[in-house]
């Protein structure tokens, strides 16, 4: 008799692995939210120390939502605009199939989805004309001007084109320098996860994480067992498109027809 495997209920954790990673660091003592004190072990030369033993916990939880929303075939957008990781958001959300804001989150994304949308249409639509040769009866002085109106809106929109529709949930890195977005998505009822360090309120996120969000080590610890998840999840899925929410391996194998 064959056995059913089931999956992993902890996600390979690790403890240890999460302390090398610096994710238990808070803030200095005085820089704190009261509703995160739960979540704490005390403190070491002014610096609040979160309890592992609970952001594994609350990482677990998060996996498993995350696991089920991907095998459910619905939308995930990551936010992480930190300088120092949006490198890492960026290459999990391209490897993960998962729409991304990296850059600065735009007020209204959500709230204003439709004249979003619109302007990414635009954005497309200029994308398109350039790779047809469309922008060939302009000078040279209006396509220079047109490149510059592209890249910046590849900057604004890049990570979010393909999002024909508002996300199911939000993964933020950061809520305090992303409340903007945390706000956008509870006032549309999307559910919010979100790394939860020691000056925020966590009780913001539905499924919160309380762990060090300033160290690169510490988000890329958390954001490799986000993309294992995911891309374990993916396999489960019945339909290639489906697999790729973004659209981005159906691009690419346009591109490759084409050539």
């Amino acid at each position: 008799m064959i056995k059913e495997e089931k999956p992993k209920k902890d996600f390979n954790i690790n403890v240890d692995e999460m302390s090398r990673a610096g994710v238990q660091f808070g803030h200095r003592t005085f820089r704190i939210h009261p509703k995160i004190k739960p979540y704490l072990a005390g403190a070491r030369n002014n610096i609040h120390i979160i309890d592992l033993e609970k952001t594994a916990e609350k990482l677990k939880e998060a996996l498993k939502f995350i696991n089920e929303i991907i095998i459910e075939e619905k939308v995930l957008l990551l936010v992480g605009t930190k300088i120092q990781y949006k490198d890492l958001v960026e290459s999990v959300a391209k490897e993960g199939g998962l729409p991304f804001v990296s850059e600065r989150w735009l007020g209204g994304t959500f709230t204003n989805f439709e004249i979003i949308k619109k302007r990414i249409g635009y954005f497309k639509d200029l994308e398109k004309k350039k790779k047809e040769g469309g922008l060939e009866k302009y000078t040279k002085k209006e396509r220079a001007k047109i490149d510059e109106q592209l890249k910046e809106f590849e900057k604004k929109f890049g990570g979010i084109k393909n999002l024909e529709k508002l996300p199911d949930i939000i993964f933020v890195l950061d809520m305090k320098k992303d409340e903007i977005a945390i706000k956008e998505a509870r006032m549309k009822k999307i559910k919010v996860i979100a790394i939860a360090h020691t000056n925020v309120n966590p009780e913001l996120a539905d499924f919160p994480i309380p762990a060090n969000d300033d160290a690169r080590s510490s988000v890329q610890y958390i954001l490799e067992k986000v993309k294992e998840v995911i891309l374990s999840a993916r396999q489960k899925t019945p339909k290639e498109s489906l697999r790729d929410p973004t659209g981005q391996a159906e691009s690419k194998k346009r591109e490759t027809e084409k050539k």
